[in-house]
């Protein structure tokens, strides 16, 4: 799917000089996740996004950029400043909420609210203005065009009509323009009341957060943070736009009434302007969007809207040279020259346990002082489970006033080996610190048996009894210790008998290694049943943990114990005898 640039008019040009003009500035400025970035268009940033696969199906959106202080004065694009800072109120809070929620949900994705701000910017103008009820819903659908392959993707109906009304092509719908399918996957409930509705801006707001965190994405790293905006609209000037705006809004902004916000002006299709879109014929006196939005007329809007001077018309800004002129002072992440360890000690840590060191980094200026206000980034690098509290795996820390920033605290998780822990400078390209970190094994020290009541069994049968054991590390029981029973074949031969005693696999064959045991929380160990075969002996099974605890147990299997057949018993009582039976007399007659 090619991006959505490219039929642009005159307007659609000066536009785009404005944005090229913006984004060198930033980068001018080392502007946090602006520099780097490719200027022709294309998106291979976006290598996790699947081709076609985007939130907004690729769909258009407004190009409008704020006015940034720059060495260069920028051209005017309306409005003055102070109106372009400002977010109506319900838009504001539904960001905010959205960042609150992520921060419980997400820890590890770092979500600023500024960037959803940017986002829904670009998207809609902040639902158009904040165009919305005290719910948060969009007093008119926002519906993007037909997404039918003309200058955008071709995505065939997947909701019926449902959320676009339209059951042909897909369209991008809510002041966040997720088309219908990816809405069916991301789409979320912002506000609690039972719905996931893609023109509320709370729902929406939320979705957008959890969309920019899938794959397991870091918001705070640079090449995390392009990847997830590339994956909202594949296209860098897209990607561009909204590090302007996300840049302009961390550096201020106020809340204005819902319906007042500025409205956006240029698109990156440029057919907002297109009088084909303008209703004819009674109340056709304004313009619709392509959002579906109806934009009611505004006073002095003449073809270009280049007539007023209040509203970018009058060149220079009407010679005021407040737009940049004077060069700002640096800011605290400006002023930092380099990253210094701060006394970070040995980070190892048995599994499961938490560290006893702690990253500790200092943000030092070119003459050696601290510097106070730097967001510092320290993040868990490698192949393990290990993270900060919280379950995260990524944090950022304000530097204090001596410029010191001290990670929180690591929590080992059951993956042994060594990973490490990265320090770096957020919104600055600084070399940051490695600091290699180590999680050993659970151990234990010693291993007894829990009964000293002997094993003996009858060859061909079952142990009556299992064994159990306890693994003990500095005296104090031992959890989670990796074991290992082997039944050996001799006190002086480690390797596995092939005769003698055996446990059973699940498909009840003989077995006489098991691997993989762990002690439970009581570092208790119950081995299964053993069983014995034909061959009768004394025979040693051997437990061994992590840390070299060891046991050895002796099995005494005795042979079959043979029965002897018996003679069938003998009767004394004689045999019984019989009584001849005695005739019967008739009877007499009587007369």
């Amino acid at each position: 799917m090619a991006p959505v640039f490219g039929r642009r008019l005159r307007r659609g040009a000066v536009t785009s000089a404005v944005a090229a003009a913006a984004v060198a500035a930033l980068a001018a400025s080392q502007a946090p996740g602006v520099t780097d970035v490719p200027r022709d268009g294309s998106t291979a940033g976006a290598a996790d996004t699947p081709p076609g696969d985007s939130a907004t199906g690729d769909s258009p959106y407004y190009t409008d950029l704020p006015r940034l202080k720059s060495p260069n004065p920028l051209p005017p694009n309306g409005g003055d400043k102070e109106a372009e800072a400002g977010v109506p109120a319900t838009v504001l809070d539904a960001y905010k909420k959205a960042e609150a929620t992520l921060a419980d949900t997400k820890p590890g994705c770092n979500v600023p609210w500024q960037l959803l701000a940017a986002i829904g910017k670009v998207e809609s103008g902040h639902a158009w203005g904040g165009r919305v009820d005290a719910n948060g819903t969009t007093l008119k659908s926002i519906t993007g065009p037909p997404l039918n392959g003309d200058g955008f993707a071709k995505i065939t109906d997947t909701d019926r009509g449902v959320l676009d009304g339209d059951t042909t092509h897909d369209r991008a719908v809510g002041p966040m323009q997720f088309i219908p399918s990816t809405w069916a996957t991301s789409g979320q409930d912002g506000n609690n009341d039972g719905k996931k509705d893609p023109n509320n801006v709370y729902d929406a707001a939320l979705a957008a957060g959890h969309y920019l965190c899938a794959n397991d994405r870091d918001l705070a790293d640079e090449d995390d943070l392009h990847k997830a905006i590339l994956s909202y609209n594949r296209s860098t000037e897209y990607l561009n736009t909204v590090l302007s705006w996300l840049e302009y809004y961390r550096k201020g902004t106020h809340e204005v009434p819902d319906g007042k916000g500025v409205l956006p002006d240029d698109r990156s299709d440029d057919r907002t302007r297109n009088p084909i879109l303008r209703p004819e014929g009674p109340g056709g006196d304004g313009n619709r969007d392509m959002t579906g939005t109806y934009e009611p007329p505004r006073a002095n809007d003449k073809p270009g809207n280049g007539g007023n001077p209040g509203n970018g018309g009058h060149p220079g800004n009407g010679g005021n040279p407040g737009n940049g002129d004077d060069k700002p002072a640096p800011t605290p992440t400006e002023q930092v020259a380099r990253l210094q360890d701060a006394g970070t000690g040995t980070l190892a840590a048995t599994a499961g346990d938490a560290f006893a060191g702690r990253v500790q980094v200092r943000t030092a200026s070119k003459s050696g002082s601290g510097v106070a206000k730097v967001k510092v980034k320290f993040r868990v690098v490698g192949d393990t489970d290990t993270r900060f509290e919280g379950g995260a795996r990524s944090v950022v820390v304000t530097t204090n006033a001596a410029g010191r920033a001290t990670a929180p605290v690591l929590k080992a998780g059951e993956k042994t080996g060594q990973f490490t822990v990265r320090a770096t400078v957020v919104g600055r390209k600084l070399t940051g610190l490695d600091y290699a970190v180590k999680v050993t094994a659970r151990q234990a020290d010693a291993l007894v048996r829990t009964s000293a009541e002997p094993l003996v069994c009858e060859a061909g049968k079952e142990f009556a009894g299992q064994v159990e054991l306890k693994a003990t590390y500095k005296g104090r029981a031992a959890a989670g210790v990796a074991t290992t029973a082997t039944l050996v074949t001799s006190a002086t031969d480690a390797s596995a008998n092939d005769k003698g005693p055996y446990f059973k696999d699940a498909n009840g064959k003989p077995l006489r290694v098991l691997k993989g045991l762990t002690t439970d929380a009581n570092g208790l160990l119950k081995l299964p049943k053993l069983y014995a075969d034909d061959a009768a002996g004394t025979y040693l099974l051997r437990v061994v943990t992590a840390g070299g605890a060891t046991v050895t147990v002796e099995l005494k299997v005795t042979a079959t114990t043979p029965t002897t057949p018996t003679d069938p018993p003998t009767s004394t009582t004689p045999p019984a005898t019989t009584t001849p039976a005695t005739p019967t007399t008739a009877a007499t007659p009587t007369a």
